[in-house]
């Protein structure tokens, strides 16, 4: 080595091994929460293990993979980081539920500029609890310090979700018929869609974060976290005939629900049927939204919809009321008629 060089070492690059050791080691018992009898592996492996076998006849397995789009910078806007892995988690688990499919576990990606051990601790903490709320296993995952990637501060997510289900039980809404009835199910919030507009709205408004909407600030309520569907939703299930299902995320109403229908059927809602609740009202009338807007950028207050036959309806209802989710029909199956399938009145 020449003289006048100076000896580096990874930490010198920006990589610091030992905070990514000290994560590990605080989010081990987090982890460890999550497991199901299925897992074979403890964290830390190069590869998770997952026994399926004798849990299913015939299983298709179904995933998927997400993020929580700009979301992310709200959080770290408002140093809030303990919420947005639940949202994570929600908008993979949820989606693979739309087949219904009972989510197995569970890989997140954790990727950042320098890596703060707490802000890490505490984003991985809420991908536990959200894997806790759905019944999945966290069973791997990457946290990757990158120097000169990322501004100080920031951070990127992505999630990855493995779910099973009977083959003969999976829901692909072939069996939908006009007239059926669509059920929506209440959101917590904007979940993690259409927040490059909202952050747009609120910049706008001058960022009043302590501004009262509904009875709680608007920083909660933008940063209130995605509701995870899963266990009522496999509980109905195993209980009620369901015809289809529905996540509501980008493209909101307009543009999910059409997604499961065949295409010689159309939908039509009634937006009377629900209230706007007060986040996506203040919204509409902050930024000057425009109706058909708000439709196919927001869920608008109905974060998951089931498609069930019209003399089943009353029961499920019923049956969604005793799970705790506030549900309620707000459209139904008709006969495509033109280029619109989607009638929202």
């Amino acid at each position: 080595m020449s003289a006048d060089k100076q000896a580096l070492t990874y930490r010198d690059a920006g990589v610091d091994i030992d905070a990514g050791n000290e994560v590990v080691e605080r989010i081990k018992p987090l982890v460890a929460r999550t497991f199901r009898k299925e897992v074979m592996a403890g964290l830390g492996g190069f590869g998770a293990l997952f026994e399926l076998a004798g849990r299913y006849k015939d299983p298709v397995l179904v995933s998927g993979t997400d993020g929580v789009g700009t979301k992310l910078k709200l959080a770290q806007i408002l140093n809030r980081h303990d919420t947005i892995g639940i949202d994570l988690v929600g908008m993979c688990v949820n989606d693979v539920l739309v087949q219904g499919a009972e989510p197995l576990f569970f890989l997140d990606y954790f990727a950042t500029g320098k890596l703060h051990v707490d802000t890490t601790v505490a984003v991985v903490g809420g991908i536990a609890k959200g894997c806790e709320l759905a019944g999945c296993a966290l069973i791997g995952g990457e946290t990757a310090e990158m120097p000169d990637m990322y501004p100080p501060g920031e951070y990127d997510l992505a999630g990855f979700c493995v779910g099973a289900v009977e083959k003969a039980r999976l829901i692909d809404g072939e069996n939908l018929r006009a007239g059926d009835a669509i059920i929506g199910i209440a959101s917590s919030g904007a979940h993690s869609n259409g927040y490059s507009l909202i952050r747009r709205i609120v910049a706008r408004a001058g960022n009043p974060f302590d501004l009262d909407i509904g009875g709680v600030t608007l920083a909660d309520a933008l940063m209130a976290p995605t509701t995870i569907y899963v266990k009522p939703i496999l509980t109905l299930l195993a209980e009620q005939p369901i015809k289809g299902m529905a996540h509501i995320t980008g493209g909101g109403l307009k543009e999910n629900i059409i997604r499961v229908v065949p295409d010689s059927l159309g939908i039509t809602l009634d937006s009377r049927s629900w209230t706007l609740p007060p986040l996506f009202d203040w919204l509409m009338r902050e930024g000057a939204v425009p109706r058909e807007e708000m439709w196919r950028t927001f869920n608008c207050g109905i974060g998951y919809t089931v498609i069930v036959s019209r003399e089943d309806v009353a029961a499920v209802l019923g049956a969604l009321a005793a799970l705790g989710l506030d549900a309620r029909q707000i459209g139904q199956i008709v006969p495509a008629a033109g280029d619109d399938r989607v009638q929202i009145a």
